[in-house]
């Protein structure tokens, strides 16, 4: 291995709410194999639509859930013998013994549906949830459009991509924006949520307008990013990173816009933020993370971040 690769530094996964599928991958009786931090998992929605994470191994003699497993009701039975477990992981069932061992059981994760996503909730430590996924009333709001979708796998630990956020320089020289608007950093929730707003004055079909970009964080994995100040109008990116392993990770968007914009803006927004991450992932791809990175004042964005950041990793890990 080579000088450079000895000075890589390999993240943890953080804690927090990451998104495992879109809602409308699942349907109800549906099973999938899934694999996200780190784990093998076992995703599946129950009779009454109820969506549901386990691991994946079946506590008798290890057969994974996922493969060959089937919903029955509100349980899920392992293809090898029949054990059947509910949403908790609770074995309530074996088909030819009555007697349920009190160890019959597997790990279940907390989860929320809600934003067209299926949230896990991963602490390292087992803890249960500090802060909740927040509602986008706009994802149903009738005078906005069906949220578009778009995905993408990248060779990259997660914080890597979130630092994006406070990255503002990396926008000229990446992104070709021609200067960089100053931004204001705020906190909520405990220290939890970030929000950064830039303004300036923006040329749009429907005139010239002071606009704010308004970026939320919820933890190192969702992301909301809001273009305000065009009357009556709005536009709205929502993302959910989720670590694969230490290094790699899924990363999974909504788009939509107000039915208004749809025909004169809306395709633009929607086609200019899904390609322009593209830009990013040469960078990714084939940057290492440095820990102690060599920084200047002109980073102050940057060294906020990181500072934010460290709350969302255990001490054990």
């Amino acid at each position: 291995m080579n000088e450079e690769r000895n000075q890589h530094s390999e993240l943890p996964i953080p804690n927090g709410w990451f998104a495992v599928a879109f809602s409308k991958e699942l349907a109800d009786g549906e099973v999938k194999r899934i694999r996200y931090f780190d784990e093998e998992l076992v995703l599946f929605r129950t009779r009454s639509g109820q969506a549901k994470v386990l691991d994946a191994y079946c506590a008798h003699l290890g057969a994974h859930l996922a493969e060959g497993g089937r919903v029955i009701g509100e349980t899920i039975r392992c293809p090898f013998h029949g054990w059947q477990y509910d949403g908790d992981g609770q074995c309530t069932r074996i088909p030819y013994c009555e007697d349920i061992p009190a160890k019959a059981r597997v790990r279940c994760w907390d989860v929320v549906e809600r934003d067209r996503m299926i949230f896990v909730w991963r602490h390292a430590e087992g803890k249960p949830p500090a802060w909740q996924v927040p509602i986008l009333p706009e994802l149903e709001d009738p005078d906005w459009t069906e949220p578009r979708t778009y995905e993408l796998k990248v060779e990259v630990h997660m914080q890597d991509m979130a630092e994006n956020n406070c990255d503002p320089i990396h926008f000229q020289f990446v992104h070709g924006m021609p200067d960089v608007p100053p931004s204001e950093i705020s906190y909520a929730d405990n220290g939890r949520f970030m929000r950064i707003i830039s303004r300036s004055k923006q040329e749009t079909p429907l005139g010239a307008f002071d606009t704010e970009l308004e970026r939320d964080s919820w933890g190192l994995g969702l992301t909301s990013v809001r273009t305000k100040g065009i009357p009556n109008a709005g536009l709205l990116m929502f993302s959910s990173t989720t670590p694969i392993d230490s290094g790699h990770s899924h990363s999974r968007w909504l788009f939509t816009v107000t039915k208004n914009l749809a025909d004169v803006a809306g395709e633009e927004f929607i086609a200019g933020m899904s390609q322009g991450v593209l830009s990013d992932m040469r960078i990714w791809k084939n940057k290492i993370h440095r820990t102690h990175p060599v920084l200047c004042k002109g980073d102050s964005y940057l060294i906020e971040f990181r500072r934010w950041a460290k709350q969302f990793y255990s001490e054990s890990a």
